[in-house]
């Protein structure tokens, strides 16, 4: 004899609830697994002053003279590389650093002044000040009477 279940909504959105749960967890430790053996996304943040295009990008655990920066044109490239300690007898429980080579391409869509192009290095976080061309630099113009 076939026995007849009563549709329950609250049990089936909670075993909805565990199915993504589970694929979130399954997701997020498969990156964690491959994030230190293929290229990662370099975090940057980007502003415009009146003079400069300012770009900030957080690379902790390199030394300023592993960072490749590359300027041709309007593409501005960074490459990296932050390594992982080597030490064989150790079983990570936990690795959520990130690790391996990095790059990350912008177009730069204002002339830039490359005689002029800076960069900084300090706790861990590249700072480049790219001066906006001359001819694109706001001017005043004084209104003469008469």
């Amino acid at each position: 004899m076939a026995r007849v279940a009563r549709w329950d909504p609250i049990r089936d959105m909670i075993t909805m609830r565990q199915a993504m749960d589970r694929a979130m967890d399954e997701s997020f430790a498969r990156g964690a697994e491959t994030r230190g053996t293929g290229a990662w996304l370099l975090p940057m943040d980007a502003y415009v002053t009146e003079d400069a295009i300012v770009i900030r990008a957080d690379v902790p655990g390199i030394a300023a003279e592993d960072l490749e920066i590359l300027l041709e044109g309007d593409t501005l490239t960074i490459r990296g590389e932050i390594k992982r300690d080597q030490e064989e007898n150790r079983k990570y429980v936990l690795l959520e650093r990130p690790t391996g080579k990095f790059e990350r391409t912008l177009t730069i869509n204002t002339p830039i002044d490359h005689d002029k192009v800076e960069a900084s290095f300090k706790d861990g976080v590249l700072t480049l000040t790219l001066a906006k061309a001359e001819a694109i630099r706001p001017r005043q113009i004084a209104v003469k009477a008469g």
